[in-house]
Order: structure tokens, then sequence, then C-alpha cells
């Protein structure tokens, strides 16, 4: 828009003419922001807010009269408030570039006087304690000009032709020198130890691999072994299990046999003795009962037959009474009495007879052994016709 400025972000616009500005400054500082400028009657100039370098390389003296060659490196910028613009601006509007140079001057004056209170052991070993020390002398003196230092860097220090540093730092060179042959030493030792630890590992595993590779070709040599004897091993495990089926075979033949022979002789022949026995038995059995079926026909014969014989026994008993002299007390009831001791006695005549066909003399027929008996009673009964008593 026509008569609106607006400065960069690294920039301040400075506008002259009309108002003065803060703290009766001869122009007013615009910074972040736009602002119309009459054309005519304003006049607007810019001033750089960047980041600025200088270099200082500036020879000093130490506390020891030894001349030392510094370099160092400054970044500073204007300030950002008002004030520090305000005095940047009237200082370096013009010709800003001079800002390096009156920095770099100062500094490098800064650097003579401290560098001068100091040894030549502390510049080089604490560089920093003089990079700090030469900062807080030049603050106040470069916030005078609306400056502000952001850092200093000390980048080298010679002592040329003198050798001070060198000679300075030749007992820390041979210590360093004396370590790095040490270290050197140390490393070929350990270099050395590592080769040899290299070879023993080697040989080791060249052994284990022989170790290993013998076992393998004892173990394939064994396999093949196994190999060329698996065939007659395997035939004649195959031929001791058809042995083994055979024997098993022929014992169960055997045992087959065994039945057989049981079943057709052994058995037939126990049935047959069996049979012998029963017949044998039944034969007894009806022997047994043809004989007391016999004997029992026979008593029963014997006992008809003596019947039978009764009365020829009875007579036989009355014939030995005819030459006797008999007196008859009582009549007709003596005459029945002699009677009815007649009968008896062929009765006792019948039994004792009987129980003598049991013994060996009594062998023979029965009527035989009755005609024995009856002559015998005859003897008994008294032969000589004695009188007989009937009461």
């Amino acid at each position: 828009m026509f008569g609106y400025r607006v400065p960069a972000p690294d920039e301040a616009m400075l506008i002259s003419g009309g108002k003065r500005g803060l703290g009766g400054a001869p122009f007013r500082v615009v910074t972040g922001h736009g602002k119309f400028v009459l054309p005519v009657f304003r006049k607007t100039r810019f001033l750089t807010l960047s980041m600025c370098e200088a270099e200082v390389s500036e020879t000093c003296v130490t506390k020891q009269g030894i001349a030392l060659t510094v370099r160092a490196v400054i970044a500073f910028k204007v300030g950002n408030d008002t004030e520090s613009i305000v005095n940047a601006g009237q200082r370096f509007l013009s010709d800003q570039d001079q800002m390096s140079i009156l920095t770099g001057r100062i500094f490098a004056g800064h650097l003579r006087s401290i560098i001068g209170s100091m040894t030549v052991e502390e510049i080089v070993t604490e560089r920093q304690k003089l990079a700090v020390e030469v900062l807080d002398t030049s603050k106040a003196e470069m916030a005078k000009i609306g400056l502000t230092v952001d850092s200093l860097q000390i980048q080298s220090i010679d002592d040329g032709d003198t050798g001070y540093i060198d000679a300075m730092s030749a007992p820390h060179k041979a210590a360093i020198q004396r370590q790095a042959q040490i270290a050197q030493a140390q490393a070929t030792q350990a270099s050395a130890e590592a080769q040899q630890v290299a070879a023993r590992n080697q040989a080791e595993y060249a052994r284990q691999t022989s170790i290993v590779q013998a076992q393998y070709s004892a173990e394939v040599d064994r396999a093949q072994a196994e190999a060329a004897q698996a065939g007659p091993l395997a035939q004649a495990h195959a031929q001791q299990e058809v042995l083994a089926a055979q024997t098993e075979l022929a014992q169960r033949a055997g045992e087959l046999r065994q039945q057989q022979l049981v079943a057709e002789i052994v058995k037939p022949a126990e049935a047959e003795a069996e049979r012998i026995r029963v017949l044998a038995v039944a034969e007894a059995e009806r022997m047994k009962i043809q004989a007391e079926a016999a004997a029992s026909y026979d008593r029963v014969a014997l006992d008809r037959m003596l019947i039978d014989q009764l009365p020829m026994i009875v007579k036989e008993a009355s014939a030995g009474l005819q030459g006797a002299n008999v007196n008859v007390l009582n009549g007709a009831d003596g005459l029945g009495e002699i009677a009815a001791g007649l009968v008896g006695q062929g009765l006792t005549i019948l039994d004792s007879v009987r129980k003598n066909l049991g013994t060996p003399d009594g062998a023979g027929k029965p009527g035989s052994d009755i005609q024995r008996y009856l002559g015998g009673q005859r003897r008994d009964s008294g032969s000589d016709n004695g009188p007989i008593d009937v009461q």
C-alpha cells in the first residue's frame, strides 16, 4: 500500500522527521510490524539485527615477556531493545560494516590487557578462562555502542620462533611418546599373543576337525561293515526264525499225534477194558444171582424132598418100636402121645438133616443122610427093646 512500510524480521526500521523518538532520539524505532510513512515528510532507514562476525589476530605479550599471536572469533549483533538499536543506529547506520571493525579493535585491546596479566601456561591450559575474562571486560563497552556479544572463541595461540610452547609441551610430548611406545609395545605384544592364540585355536580347530573326521570315518566304516553284515545277519535271523517256527510246528505236530494216538489207541483200549470190566462184573453178578437162585432152588427142593420123606422117616421110627415093650397107661390118650412123639422126632431129624447138609460129611444124597441118621437114632433109642412107658 502506498506509504506503508514493513521491516524484515532481522531489521529495525528507523523513521526520522516528525516527532522524536524514545528518550529524545532523532528517530523512531519500529520492529516486527509495519507503519504508514509519509513519503515526503518522513525518511525511513533500516538497521540490521542479524548476527555479525569479527576476527581478531593480535600479538600479545604475556606476564613472562613472551610474545604470543592470538587469533579469535567474536560473534555479536545489535541488541534487541530500543536503547541498543538507537545507540547502534546513531553510530553505524550510515556504515554498518564498521561494527565488525570496531568490535575487533575493542576485543584486541582487551586481549592484550588480559594476556599481559597471565602466563603462557595459563593461557594455553585455560583458554576458556581467557575468553570469559575478555567477554566480561568488554561487555560494558560493547553495550555503550548498542552491541551484544554472543560468543568468543580463541582459535589459536602461537609463540612464533621462541619455541616456548613446544618446550613446555616437550615433557608432555615425551610422556605421550612414551605412552605411545608403551601402548605400541602392548599392542605389539597383544598382537603377538593374539596371533599365538589364533595359531593355537587354529591348531585346536584342526585337531578337533581331524578327530571329528576320524570319528566320521569310523562311523562310516562301522556303518558300511554293519551294512555288509546286515544281509547275512538278516538271513541268519530269518533261518533262525524258520527253524524256531519249524521246531514249534514239529512240537505241535507231536502233540497232535500224541492226542491222535490217545484218541485212536488209548481211549479205545480204555473203553474196551471198561467194557470188559463191566461185562465181567455183570457176568459175576449174573453167576452170583444164578448161584443164589440155584442154592435157593436146592433148598426148596430139599425141603420138599424132606417133606416127601417125612412119612418114611416116621415109618422108620415106628419100625424101631416094633420089638419094644410099650405099656400104654392111659389108653387112647397115651397112644396119641406116642404118635405125636414120633412125628416130633421126625421133625427133629429133618432139622438135623438140614444143618448137616452144609458140611462136607453131609454131602451126597438126602436119602442116604436120612438113613444114616435114622440108624443112629435106632441105636440111641435102645435096640434092646426095653419097655417104653407112656403116661
